[in-house]
């Protein structure tokens, strides 16, 4: 039984970190529009970086290129050029992803600003927050210790690129039209900015509203202006717009693909060969010691294996249909606890994995069509014809029991996110406190008041944090094993 549940659930696992792979990749920039204004919406719009410089869109062409600075820069505020540093861009670290601090005086020749640069007196730490909770292109550590990450891209009529991220020199750095802003990959659209490897020290990044499209007015018949936020990027006296493709926004139909190996992937990919190691050496013990005492790394995992089979599986699914599912909640158990663990640890940069939405619609989705699949015929005839319900009452209840087949997934991926999301975000708000209090290192009595009170309480929601992490690992595999359950009822 050990064996095979060992050989199981690592089938589980690979599949798990294949498909989780290709979907958070796929979508993981959704989730973080907000985070520093680098949405990826590219429709039909045109390029602006100069004067009389016009290049090639991407994604369409370029008939009214050609609009001067104007169009995206404000000329008449440069009182900010100087020193964009992390106070302005969220870090409260200092580190400086995106090229944005860290190196002094800013000589930005084309006029750029962000568009809500300014907005607040005193330190804002929700670009910061937004920032540590969303994925990235490089493994963040430490001040000086960055651990680089492979950004693997496919252009058409360039072919697949496999950049590490250190390349980038956190956004100093364009390598063949791709930069980093925050740590997250970007492309830049025009074809004129050069190949290879070109240093942006006298470059500034900045997230303005700028015309992407425009749309006809039905009531009005006007063509009307479609807005959106972009980054763009100032170099030797140009601006350029550098963006990210978006699936939601631009389906399939876009020039360039990312495939990279993000922060959150990586920890999946840790995450696997954890528990690949764990259930092999736990499996390689049982063979070996078969009937005797066990001990070591195998009297820590049997009373949560038996915990996961006996209280979760067999008490929602049945003694005799139960081994069947047993891998998979087992997989789905340990994958969400280790991750969650991971997040944890304050020193390797929290990584957010659980905390990814994509990451949580795939393991909803695996729960999803486990429970369809394994659906008896007494499940769908519940579904499709309530029976024992009044004829009357069917039309209401028969729509509802098929909203309840969608909302279950839904409800998983939900509450698994939402969890792991917002206990890193109070972890975060309660270490701003101190730069808060202290606007951002301008107070030292109000830094140290922010400490005193930030410093407990962070222990403290951190200790429940490792609480939660067993939790919800817990209640997702409990929901699954019910769902799963509720699908193989027998008539009776």
């Amino acid at each position: 039984m050990a064996k095979k549940s060992t050989v199981l659930a690592g089938l589980f696992l690979l599949v798990f970190s294949v498909l989780a792979f290709a979907t958070s990749s796929a979508t993981q920039d959704h989730s973080e529009e907000g985070s520093h204004g680098a949405t990826a919406q590219h429709e039909d719009h045109d390029t602006h970086h100069g004067d009389d410089h016009h290049g090639d869109d991407a994604h369409g062409s370029h008939d009214d290129a050609g609009h001067g600075h104007d169009d995206h820069a404000e000329h008449g505020d440069d009182q900010h050029a100087d020193s964009h540093g992390d106070s302005h861009h969220g870090d409260a670290h200092g580190d400086d992803h995106g090229g944005h601090g860290g190196h002094g005086e800013h000589h930005d020749e084309c006029g750029l600003h962000d568009d809500h640069h300014g907005e607040a007196e005193g330190y804002d730490p929700t670009p910061m927050i937004l920032h540590h909770i969303s994925d990235a292109n490089e493994w963040h550590i430490t001040d000086g210790f960055t651990i680089p990450l492979p950004c693997i891209t496919y252009a058409k009529g360039e072919g697949i690129k496999v950049i590490m991220s250190n390349r980038f020199e956190h956004g100093h750095t364009a390598v063949d039209r791709y930069v980093l802003d925050h740590g997250r990959l970007l492309r830049i659209e025009d074809k004129s900015f050069p190949m290879g490897e070109v240093h942006l020290a006298s470059s500034h990044f900045a997230h303005k509203e700028i015309k992407v499209g425009s749309k006809t007015n039905k009531e009005t018949g006007e063509e009307e202006d479609i807005m959106g936020e972009r980054t763009l990027i100032c170099h030797d006296g140009q601006v350029y717009v550098a963006y990210r493709h978006n699936i939601f926004d631009h389906g399939f139909n876009y020039e360039w693909y990312d495939f990279s190996i993000t922060k959150n992937v990586a920890t999946l990919f840790l995450v696997a060969i954890i528990m690949f190691w764990v259930f092999l050496a736990v499996a390689a013990t049982y063979r070996s010691r078969a009937g005797m005492a066990p001990t070591g790394l195998q009297n820590f995992m049997e009373p949560l294996i038996m915990f996961v089979r006996d209280d979760i599986a067999v008490a929602n699914i049945g003694e005799e249909k139960a081994d069947k599912y047993v891998p998979y909640l087992m997989t789905a158990f340990f994958f969400i606890w280790i991750a969650n663990l991971i997040g944890q640890i304050p020193f390797i940069g929290n990584p957010n994995l659980t905390g990814n939405i994509a990451v949580t619609l795939f393991l909803s989705l695996v729960t999803f069509f486990i429970t369809q699949f394994a659906g008896t015929k007494t499940y769908w005839s519940h579904v499709f014809t309530a029976p024992g319900s009044p004829g009357f009452v069917k039309p209401i209840l028969i729509p509802i029991e098929i909203l309840g087949i969608f909302t279950q997934p839904f409800a998983l991926m939900i509450r698994l996110f939402a969890n792991i999301t917002a206990g890193h975000i109070i972890v975060l708000s309660l270490t701003a406190l101190i730069f808060v209090f202290g606007n951002a290192g301008e107070s030292m009595g109000g830094s140290l008041g922010g400490a005193a009170i930030a410093i407990p309480f962070v222990l403290f929601i951190s200790l429940i944090e490792l609480l939660v992490a067993f939790l919800q690992a817990f209640i997702f595999t409990m929901l699954s094993a019910l769902f799963i359950g509720l699908a193989l009822e027998d008539h009776h």
